[in-house]
């Protein structure tokens, strides 16, 4: 099932229970120490050519004096662009993002003089459901897939060099687009340079270079600024801005941390256009991120149900002990309600 994709998480909220949230537990994103805002961060990192994604990574967990760091979405070594980096526990996310769509602008080299009408109508053929076979240098296995290309944009010629726009499925490999494309032509091709511009709701121009994060770390560090690292450094919480949510009160939120689902009476407010099996994300009413989790019932249902599982955690984020437990040790484990 398609749903609607909102990168401004500006979504209609629904009240189901009319409660605040205690102040002594837990902590507004934004206000959380330098360090847990580091653990519980991410970084919409712009990789530069030349290293793999995985040396990229390694590098940012040296800058930071991290043990743990993880991106989603590889680059090959020649591509630069976006590459969102989630630091410490935020890695538990990167389910959240894998599968988000993707957007490249590249140049394509035909190996022989082509007409530009014959051109952009080979583009359009390869817009839509395209079938692909993943090239010999891959990490998965090479077998015929199915992949979506949402828009494919000529944006200028040059002799036999093609600028190119594409927006695709996640999984889409733009080099093998390009000698698809030059096979139909009957002349051969090659992509010659990439860049990815866009990862879900993430864009080039929120992207950040290893120069600047060293600096931020280095002023933090060094003179206990940590202006410029709060800025280059976002939440956990932006990094599910895409996912709709569910808002859960304060004396289920341990619950859901220990790995219970979600029932009904557990949750505060709800936001609207929410489908059975849809990934969601569970947030306390600080707006901090507890887990990711698979819907059981539409936003409606949600509002109707006194009782049931709404939401079955599928990534737990929040640690043990933020929020004070309802439930004793040595009981069985509760749902969260």
């Amino acid at each position: 099932m398609l749903v609607e994709v909102n990168c401004s998480g500006n979504r209609a909220v629904r009240v189901k229970v009319d409660e605040g949230t205690d102040p002594r537990y837990g902590t507004e994103p934004y206000r959380r120490s330098i360090r847990d805002y580091v653990n519980f961060g991410f970084i919409i990192l712009d990789k530069p050519r030349g290293p793999t994604s995985s040396e990229v990574v390694s590098w940012v967990k040296k800058l930071l004096n991290i043990g743990r760091a993880g991106h989603s979405g590889t680059l090959d070594p020649g591509v630069s662009g976006v590459l969102p980096v989630a630091l410490g526990d935020s890695t538990k996310v990167l389910q959240g993002i894998a599968n988000a769509e993707k957007e490249y602008v590249g140049v394509m080299l035909l190996h022989s003089q082509v007409d530009q009408n014959r051109v952009k109508a080979v583009f359009k053929e390869f817009t839509g459901r395209i079938y692909q076979r993943p090239p010999l240098r891959s990490a998965v296995k090479r077998r015929i897939r199915v992949k979506t290309v949402y828009d494919l944009d000529i944006l200028e010629f040059d002799g036999r060099y093609v600028l190119f726009r594409a927006r695709v499925e996640s999984g889409t490999y733009i080099r093998k687009l390009c000698y698809d494309i030059g096979e139909v032509l009957g002349v051969g091709a090659s992509m010659r340079e990439l860049r990815r511009v866009r990862v879900g709701c993430f864009r080039e121009e929120d992207a950040v270079n290893l120069e600047t994060l060293r600096e931020a770390y280095a002023l933090w560090r060094d003179y206990g600024d940590e202006a410029l690292l709060r800025r280059v450094i976002r939440p956990v919480e932006e990094m599910v801005i895409h996912l709709p949510r569910i808002y859960v009160r304060d004396s289920a939120v341990d619950a859901i941390a220990h790995g219970a689902s979600l029932a009904a009476p557990g949750v505060a407010k709800v936001e609207e256009g929410i489908v059975k099996n849809q990934l969601v994300a569970l947030m306390t009413l600080k707006g901090e991120l507890v887990a990711l989790a698979e819907a059981t019932a539409s936003t409606e249902e949600i509002l109707s149900m006194n009782r049931g599982i709404v939401a079955k955690p599928t990534r737990v984020i929040m640690p043990r002990g933020v929020y004070p437990s309802t439930w004793r040790r040595g009981q069985q484990k509760p749902e969260s309600k």
